[in-house]
């Protein structure tokens, strides 16, 4: 049992699972969070035992760390950070704290500027549906720490992480045995000083550490991707490239021997047939069989916020998106949207290029409803569209003027292209009001009343 000093900065799920089984591997810990605590964390902690301060970094409890797991949300350039790195201290984050301790187990890491909740989710089905003993968390769910510790002591696990770029930029020998990279666009410039290569080299660490006989699917028609292997060489792990033409019919075709049929399911969009490949090459690499990974095909439930239909009425069919924060989610979004439709768009401007939407707003957006604080960006750019356009500052006027604008045969969609703590808390906040804002407006009906048949464009 080892009595080093560990801190861990940040008590939110990742810092609250690392600090518990830090604590139940016998390091003397210390958790500090700048921000306040959460109720639920900070009862976790004190019936563990684990000294914690909230709502502030005190450096004299910190700098005598041995070793500090950093939670994924401090950048390199808060003042903390500064003060730990000129004193030296080793970091790591705390995916790496968790695969330290994880022992003979099999990891599935997936990442991916869009569709790696969605793609994480769906694998962790097939495989369960496949009878395969799998866990699933990281950057959704439970912390690959807090897995660890609650699984302490089983084997034969599957362990399907969602992971950040945030979280890939501190391991050290994370290794997975399949690593996913789904796609590399725009998103979190602002912590990558505005460069796209040091965004895509925090993706390229799911590789880093792989050796032969591992394996890393990807993305071939990617174009960031493709220029960025060309300049840096992928390690010795078998390279599993998803191309064009995998979809064709409604169907999934991996190689020549499995055909997995689409249609039956609850995913929607080409995006989302290209998360789904993805899955399927996971589950087939891990040996699950092909009929009981068709039986989760057909039995997913797609995670809320993602294309969720949550009303229809009058013939107009309401859609959240709220987790589309960046532009290349509205684009798959607006791309899988088959008649006109009436865009809600806005929030927290992370550097957006809107160019990409243009030629889709040009040829389904028929109106645009702008969510936002500041929503300036936005109307310059897409006023030469002519298309209406209003501005809303709550998720029930959004919704007030949105069916206004709205006939049958539409479909409103709230897919924002921005992050929302603007006006809410999270893009999950910002979904459950606009599906509240929907659900208690006397001009639909509940989704429970929608037919069976009715599924996002």
């Amino acid at each position: 049992m080892s009595t080093k000093r560990i801190v861990i900065l940040g008590a939110g799920e990742s810092g609250t699972g690392a600090a518990l089984l830090a604590k139940r591997l016998g390091y003397d810990v210390f958790v500090s969070d700048k921000s306040p605590v959460k109720p639920e964390y900070e009862v976790a902690l004190a019936k563990a035992g684990v000294a914690f301060e909230s709502g502030q970094h005190s450096l004299e409890k910190i700098l005598n760390a041995a070793e500090v797991v950093k939670s994924p949300g401090i950048p390199e350039k808060a003042e903390v950070m500064r003060a730990i790195r000129t004193k030296g201290i080793p970091v790591i984050g705390e995916i790496e704290f968790g695969y330290r301790h994880a022992g003979k187990c099999t990891i599935v890491a997936i990442t991916g500027s869009n569709g790696k909740t969605t793609t994480t989710m769906l694998t962790y089905h097939l495989l369960k549906t496949a009878g395969l003993n799998v866990r699933m968390g990281g950057n959704v769910g439970n912390s690959f720490a807090g897995l660890v510790l609650e699984n302490e002591g089983l084997s034969n696990l599957v362990y399907v992480l969602e992971v950040s770029s945030f979280q890939l930029e501190d391991i050290q020998k994370f290794r997975p045995k399949v690593a996913v990279l789904l796609n590399i666009t725009p998103d979190h410039l602002d912590r990558y000083d505005y460069q796209m290569d040091n965004y895509a080299r925090a993706k390229f660490r799911i590789n880093e550490n792989q050796k032969r006989g591992d394996i890393f699917i990807f993305n071939a028609a990617d174009p960031v991707m493709a220029d960025y292997i060309t300049r840096h060489p992928l390690t010795a792990a078998k390279q599993v490239q998803v191309r064009k033409g995998f979809f064709k019919n409604g169907s999934i075709r991996i190689g020549k021997r499995h055909t997995f049929d689409m249609t039956q399911g609850k995913l929607r969009g080409p995006h989302n047939m290209f998360n789904a490949a993805c899955a399927v090459r996971v589950a087939l690499s891990l040996g699950a069989d092909p009929a009981k990974i068709q039986e989760g095909l057909n039995t997913f439930e797609p995670p809320a916020h993602r294309l969720e239909v949550v009303a229809t009425a009058n013939g107009v069919t309401w859609i959240n998106d709220s987790k589309a924060t960046n532009v290349d989610s509205v684009f798959y979004a607006l791309q899988a949207m088959t008649g006109p439709t009436i865009w809600i768009v806005g929030g927290q401007d992370k550097g957006n290029d809107y160019t990409p939407l243009m030629p889709l707003v040009k040829k389904k957006v028929k109106a645009i409803v702008c969510l936002g604080v500041d929503n300036s960006k936005i109307i310059d750019f897409f006023k030469k569209t002519k298309k209406p356009i209003v501005e809303t500052r709550s998720a029930e006027e959004a919704v007030r003027e949105a069916a206004r604008l709205a006939v049958a045969g539409d479909t409103v969609l709230l897919s924002p292209a921005c992050a929302s703590f603007d006006l809410f808390r999270n893009y999950e906040d910002r979904g459950e009001q606009f599906r509240s804002a929907v659900e208690g407006s006397v001009f639909v009906i509940p989704k429970e009343s929608v037919p069976s048949t009715s599924a996002p464009p």
